[in-house]
Order: structure tokens, then C-alpha cells, then sequence
């Protein structure tokens, strides 16, 4: 695969894992708003547990639970689903690696929103989700576009969990971070690869931070 072609895949592939994990993230972080004490400490920490374990560790875990030793495996494989070493693995090590950096940005963007407006909402007779989509998205939706591309940004960087579930196939698993490793080893120049990398990276932290002090000044009026 040229390297055109291992740069769009991994930004696809990258799209794909931040596109699925926004729901969930999103709920989560909703969630851990609306809790309290133990519950919203153990909500956050299970969300943020894949950001402190090593990459390799989670990618283990994850090859045990899809492989066919594991009910899940067993199950995905009667059904003639084939996820390991796919292109489908590289979406789940993605997805996975990148959640808790949204959990997190999505988290504090909606407690930035101010419950007050919330409350109002409620007593105006919205329902729980209504006044959250109507009120509290939208006071947060800059916070949430940041946490959306940081997902997406760390998404483009994975490598530990992805090499163990989907290993290093070019042409079907090769992202930019393997490529990078993959060409080092062999002594070949990986100089074009990275300089792919940095300029994606460096794009999407400025994004990135721009919406964040964004909404920053939006809070201090």
C-alpha cells in the first residue's frame, strides 16, 4: 500500500472508531453529571480506565474476550463474524484507546454547562432528555467538538492494542503508527510517514484548543 493509502485508511479508520464511541461517551458523561458520590467516582473511572492502563494490556484483554476461548468470540464466530486481524479489530483497538479522551472532554464540557439552566429547563416542564438536548448540548457543544477530535487525533496514534488484536497486514491492518514502527525496523525511511503525522496531530490540537478556550471565554461572560 502506498503511503496516500495508508494515510487515508488510518483517517478512516480513525473516523469510523470516534463516530461509534460519541454515543456512548456521551451518555457516560451525561451520566457522571447527574450522579453523585460513589456512583459518579466509580462511572468516572470506568471510563477513564482505558487511558490508564498500558495499550498492550488492553489489547490482551480484548484478544481474550474476541477470541474463540471466550463466549463472545464463540459467539461472533457461529455467526461467522471475523473480527480479529480485520480491519474491523484496528476500529475496536481504536475505539477503545480513544474513548476515555472524550469520556473525559465531553465530561467536563457538560459540567462547564451550568446546571442552573438545566433546572430552569425542568421546571418549565422539559423532560430530563429534552432539557439536556435543548439546553445543556448546546451550552457544551464546543467542549464536545474538542473532546470528538481528540478522540479522533489519539485514534490516529494507536498502536499497542491494535497490533495485538489486528496485527501488522499491509494492505489490510497497516495504520500510520504500524507503518512507522513496521519500516524502522526493516532500516527503511520512515520520515514521510511522520511528517503525515505531525502535521494531522498539530492540526487537530489547534482545533482542539481553539475550541476549548472558545467555550473558556463563553463561561467567564
Amino acid at each position: 500500500m502506498s503511503d496516500f493509502g495508508i494515510v487515508l485508511f488510518t483517517l478512516q479508520v480513525a473516523a469510523i472508531s470516534t463516530i461509534v464511541i460519541a454515543p456512548f461517551a456521551l451518555a457516560l458523561a451525561a451520566w457522571s453529571w447527574r450522579a453523585s458520590g460513589v456512583t459518579r467516582t466509580i462511572v468516572d473511572a470506568a471510563g477513564t480506565l482505558p487511558l490508564v492502563m498500558p495499550p498492550t494490556a488492553v489489547g490482551f484483554v480484548l484478544l481474550e474476550l474476541l477470541s474463540r476461548q471466550h463466549a463472545i468470540g464463540r459467539a461472533l464466530d457461529s455467526l461467522g463474524v471475523d473480527i480479529l486481524f480485520t480491519p474491523a479489530a484496528v476500529v475496536i483497538a481504536c475505539a477503545v484507546m480513544s474513548f476515555p479522551l472524550m469520556f473525559n472532554a465531553f465530561r467536563v464540557a457538560i459540567d462547564d454547562s451550568n446546571a442552573r439552566y438545566f433546572d430552569i429547563a425542568r421546571t418549565l416542564g422539559a423532560s430530563r432528555s429534552a432539557a439536556f438536548a435543548r439546553v445543556t448540548l448546546p451550552l457544551a457543544w464546543r467542549g464536545l467538538a474538542a473532546g470528538f477530535i481528540l478522540a479522533w487525533c489519539r485514534a490516529i496514534g494507536e498502536f499497542g492494542a491494535t497490533i495485538l488484536i489486528a496485527g501488522n497486514i499491509p494492505g489490510r491492518t497497516q495504520t500510520l503508527a504500524l507503518a512507522i514502527f513496521d519500516r524502522v525496523q526493516s532500516g527503511q525511511s520512515a520520515n514521510a510517514l511522520l511528517a503525515y503525522v505531525v502535521v494531522i496531530a498539530f492540526t487537530a490540537v489547534i482545533a482542539s484548543e481553539l475550541l476549548s478556550r472558545a467555550q473558556r471565554r463563553r463561561l467567564a461572560r
